[in-house]
């Protein structure tokens, strides 16, 4: 999974794992940090992006 979309679809596959309640604590935070480890990757590609665009803006 190397593109934004499907990090943003892992994290939410892993919100809906969390949410069930006979979910043992352990796999919860074993869950809980992939979710954010994917999220922070996303935020990344995000501000990335970010940073090309107004890059082309200003060359214009």
């Amino acid at each position: 999974m190397n593109d934004f979309e499907s990090k943003i679809k892992k994290a939410k596959e892993i919100l809906d794992e969390l949410m069930k309640q006979d979910i043992p604590l352990a796999k919860s935070v074993e869950l809980y940090k992939e979710g954010m480890k994917q999220l922070k990757e996303a935020q990344k590609m995000l501000e990335e992006a970010k940073a090309q665009i107004e890059k082309i803006g200003k060359e214009q």
